[in-house]
C-alpha cells in the first residue's frame, strides 16, 4: 500500500516492501532534480509499533529534521518487512546492489553514496545533510 502526503516542504511516501519502492523510487527521482532521501525500517504492527527498537529511536530525530527542511524535497518510507524476512541474509533489500542494507534503520540519499545506518540514523543534523549535501 503505497501513501503519499505533503507537510512542509517534503513530500512523504511510505511503501510497503522492494518492489512497490522500486516502482515509486522509479517514478520521483530524477537525477539533475531535487533530492531523494530513503529511510528502510521494520514494519509496524496494527498498534504503530515496529518490531525494530532502533528504528522507533530513530524517528524523532527523523521527524525533527523533516519539519526543519526549507526546501522541496521527497522522502520515502519503506518497510522492509517482518524480522523474520529481514533477518534473512538472502532478503531482497539486503542483496540488491541498488539497496545493499546491512541495517535498518537506514538512511540513503538515492543515486549517491550518501548514508546513515543504525544509531546514528536519529540524528538531526545528519538527516538534514542528506537532503542538504552534494555528494
Amino acid at each position: 500500500m503505497r501513501v503519499s502526503l505533503v507537510l512542509n516542504m517534503v513530500v512523504r511516501h511510505h511503501v510497503q516492501g522492494f518492489q512497490e519502492f522500486i516502482s515509486l523510487v522509479e517514478k520521483v527521482y530524477k537525477p539533475d532534480e531535487k533530492p531523494v532521501v530513503v529511510m528502510f525500517s521494520g514494519d509496524k504492527d496494527a498498534q504503530g509499533n515496529s518490531w525494530c527498537p532502533d528504528c522507533v529511536d530513530a524517528e524523532p530525530g527523523i521527524e525533527k529534521a523533516l519539519s526543519q527542511l526549507d526546501d522541496e524535497n521527497i522522502f520515502i518510507h519503506c518497510a522492509v518487512g517482518g524480522r523474520d524476512f529481514w533477518k534473512d541474509p538472502a532478503c531482497i533489500f539486503r542483496t540488491d546492489s541498488r539497496t545493499k542494507l546491512s541495517s535498518v534503520p537506514t538512511l540513503m540519499r538515492w543515486g549517491s553514496k550518501l548514508k546513515i545506518d543504525g544509531g546514528k540514523a536519529g540524528n538531526t543534523n545528519l538527516v538534514k545533510m542528506l537532503f542538504e549535501d552534494d555528494d
